[in-house]
């Protein structure tokens, strides 16, 4: 019961996630820019964890342990980068599906570090989520956009780090209040993102003139939310287990831009939404299948 509990803060981070795409889109037709978002995204974010530690966690760290929160920290705001690169160069279907690599990166990293073979359950997961994904995300329908050399490679390096950031954020400081671990690693990615990006939008009035409306959002459902869910739920669930789950991000964004956005969703694409939900459930019921045909869960049953 606690590994589902856990489970579904994973989840739950992840649906977060998905969520994002659909306020960006928003934020863009608001007249606002792709880099105006997302350094909205990590300033509000950055500014409301500050603001909670000093409330509740003023608990102090060493180096050693802050210069890695800094380092893990640095994995997911380069995801954001690389993969808005991608957008900028590829259709949304194939930068989508890129990113979406990082279920079967991430479970071949905690595979390597851990020195074990992945489980059935999680090959069995993985096989699915990539039919899922492909369908999902409209690569076997007609697609505006070219596709570049260069779009690919960033849309790859974005799987990469995103299947890092859930790897790290199980392993990193998991002694650390969830609070305190969380300003830190944000506050790396705030500075890389204000590095890559302008920071003009600070002080340049995007802010008041409307910039806060988006930015909120974003910094709750982008930052504070799946990293602190994440910070919980991974230590205890592990990287693989993490990845997998992290797929919800997909059927959430579709079902965003529907309800929000009122898109049209194809028959297919929801074929594929279903299909990476049974994926993303088949780690946490094959166990379940496994124990009921066991010889010695029958006799358990019996003994009772």
């Amino acid at each position: 019961m606690k590994l589902l509990k856990y489970s579904l803060l994973v989840f739950l981070g992840a649906c977060s996630y998905g969520v994002l795409s659909t306020i960006i889109k928003l934020g863009i037709k608001g007249g606002f820019t792709m880099q105006e978002l997302v350094g909205g995204q990590y300033f509000f974010g950055w500014c409301i964890l500050l603001l909670l530690v000093l409330l509740f966690s003023r608990k102090r760290l060493g180096l050693k342990i802050v210069f890695s929160l800094f380092g893990a920290g640095i994995t997911t705001s380069l995801t954001g980068i690389f993969y808005g690169l991608a957008v900028e160069q590829l259709p949304a279907s194939i930068a989508v599906v890129l990113l979406f690599q990082f279920t079967w990166i991430g479970v071949i990293l905690e595979a390597v570090a851990d020195r074990r073979f992945p489980s059935r359950g999680k090959l069995l997961s993985m096989a699915i989520l990539l039919v899922g994904t492909l369908l999902a995300g409209g690569v076997f329908e007609p697609s505006e956009g070219e596709i570049t050399t260069s779009g690919i490679i960033f849309g790859l390096i974005s799987a990469v780090t995103f299947a890092l950031y859930i790897f790290v954020s199980g392993r990193v400081a998991t002694e650390v209040p969830v609070i305190n671990k969380s300003l830190y690693m944000i506050t790396s990615a705030f500075i890389m993102v204000m590095i890559v990006f302008s920071p003009s939008f600070i002080y340049d009035g995007a802010i008041p003139n409307g910039l806060w409306k988006y930015g909120i959002p974003l910094g709750l459902l982008g930052i504070i939310i799946p990293v602190i869910f994440f910070s919980i739920g991974v230590p205890k669930v592990g990287s693989g287990l993490a990845t997998i789950l992290g797929a919800a991000e997909l059927p959430a964004a579709v079902v965003a831009s529907v309800l929000v956005l009122q898109e049209h969703v194809s028959a297919l694409r929801w074929v594929g939404i279903i299909v990476v939900m049974i994926g993303i459930a088949a780690p946490q019921i094959l166990p379940m299948w496994t124990r009921k045909d066991s010889p010695r869960a029958s006799l358990y049953k019996v003994e009772l």
